[in-house]
């Protein structure tokens, strides 16, 4: 599972993660950027939502490993054991000399690193207070691309069944604000904006 940067819990929790990239674009992407398709993929693991292989794809041998091994030093039983690791919004929020020294670890060499983050500039960040993934961290000096990453933006959709259902979603779950947002769509979706970060560590 992946954990989605929303504080929505339950039922709307659920009901958002069937309304996120129907159309399976962020799969596709870290597919170019890996590949991910019969390769070995670590997917660090979030709290809870999406299912792995909805945001990887099911081409992939994936294993889950819980965001709490970044910091365990009895992590040495996956050293060396993927082509690519895939962090979806869990961690990585920097990211740090600890998170990047893990990774490296982890990968084979030429093995890639595959972060997502909200990258903002679309309807879904108008739910939100502002965020640095909305700016800071896709600048040239920011923690990403000022430490060796790329970036690719994938534009993708919250969609729901009908404009009602979505803006029903949108009023229980984000409130007033929610409310106005519901009142500028004019279909049943809502622009979504990943940014995938990504690099490769070492020489194939």
């Amino acid at each position: 599972m992946t954990h989605l940067p929303t504080p929505l819990t339950g039922d709307l929790f659920e009901r958002l993660g069937r309304a996120v990239d129907r159309e399976a674009k962020i799969p596709r992407a870290l597919d170019a950027l890996g590949p991910t398709a019969d390769r070995d993929v670590l997917v660090l693991d979030g709290s809870s939502s999406i299912p792995a292989d909805r945001i990887v794809g099911t081409g992939a041998r994936l294993t889950l490993i819980p965001a709490t091994r970044l910091e365990a030093s009895d992590a040495t039983d996956i050293d060396g054991s993927a082509d690519v690791l895939v962090v979806a919004w869990s961690a990585f929020r920097g990211p740090t000399e600890a998170e990047l020294a893990a990774a490296e670890r982890w990968l084979r060499p030429g093995g890639r690193l595959l972060v997502l983050h909200d990258y903002g500039r679309d309807d879904v960040s108008r739910l939100f207070d502002p965020r640095p993934e909305y700016g800071d961290w896709s600048r040239r000096d920011g923690p990403f691309l000022g430490n060796g990453f790329k970036i690719r933006v994938v534009h993708s959709w919250w969609t729901f069944d009908s404009i009602e259902d979505t803006r029903a979603f949108l009023v229980e779950a984000f409130g007033q604000r929610g409310a106005e947002l519901a009142e500028s769509l004019t279909r049943p979706r809502l622009s979504y904006n990943v940014a995938v970060y990504h690099r490769s560590f070492g020489a194939a």
